[in-house]
């Protein structure tokens, strides 16, 4: 990892031809991973086929992202459902990883989940270790996001759900978490994953809901004394 370093704007993914044109990210620098770094978080970002993972992963991360996307052929046309997502031409077979530096010591490390069901297997080995968890959706294929949240819930892996920007019809956050049956106290955000600054939103709201769900467990709880009770006289 001291080795890694970014020399290229990242490259913007393919999106759906309804989707806004994004505005293009300047170059980064080169960013080589400090010596003194001995503290690595792990974020994983999960959800169903081409809601934009690989596309997140990409835009936020100061390295250049280690990719397994491979080109989707005929032969998948019969497992995949690309309805929506007619233009995706590569999909992810492992996972995305990319990298962000906190501080002199602490590195957090993003890894993009596969969408496919038949690579969902994968998902629990990704989620061993991690502080927390973004389940990235399409408003347009809102249950396609119904595994990632129900997998999460059984790992018992806090998380905040993101819903990525495709230009199609909008919703209200009340009919989103109507429809994913989203607990109040989970947070729902919007975002453009194809924008460095957008994705960052969505890590520091991750971050805060971690934040807050650690404090509300260490915070001591207060508990009524039963009443005092004056005893009887002795006759």
């Amino acid at each position: 990892m001291d080795s890694a370093i970014s020399d290229a704007t990242i490259p913007e993914a393919a999106s759906p031809a309804s989707a806004p044109p994004a505005q293009a990210e300047p170059l980064r620098p080169r960013q080589a991973l400090r010596s003194t770094a001995d503290n690595g978080l792990k974020i994983v970002i999960v959800g169903g086929f081409g809601v934009g993972k690989t596309t997140m992963v990409r835009s936020v991360s100061e390295i250049r992202p280690l990719n397994t996307e491979e080109t989707m052929t005929k032969a998948g046309e019969a497992v995949d459902d690309t309805h929506g997502i007619a233009g995706k031409s590569a999909t992810t077979v492992a996972f995305d990883f990319g990298r962000i530096t906190l501080d002199a010591r602490n590195v957090l490390y993003l890894f993009g989940a596969p969408g496919q069901e038949r690579f969902w297997f994968l998902w629990d080995r990704l989620f061993s270790g991690t502080l927390g968890a973004v389940v990235l959706v399409d408003t347009r294929r809102l249950a396609d996001s119904w595994y990632a949240i129900d997998r999460l819930e059984h790992h018992g892996t806090p998380f905040v759900v993101a819903c990525n920007d495709f230009g199609g019809p909008e919703h209200t956050p009340e009919q989103i978490r109507a429809a994913l049956d989203l607990p109040d106290a989970i947070p729902l955000v919007f975002c453009d994953a194809r924008s460095r600054e957008s994705s960052k939103q969505v890590l520091i709201s991750l971050v805060q809901h971690l934040r807050t769900a650690a404090l509300s467990r260490t915070r001591p709880s207060r508990r009524q004394s039963p009443p005092s009770q004056t005893p009887e006289p002795t006759p």
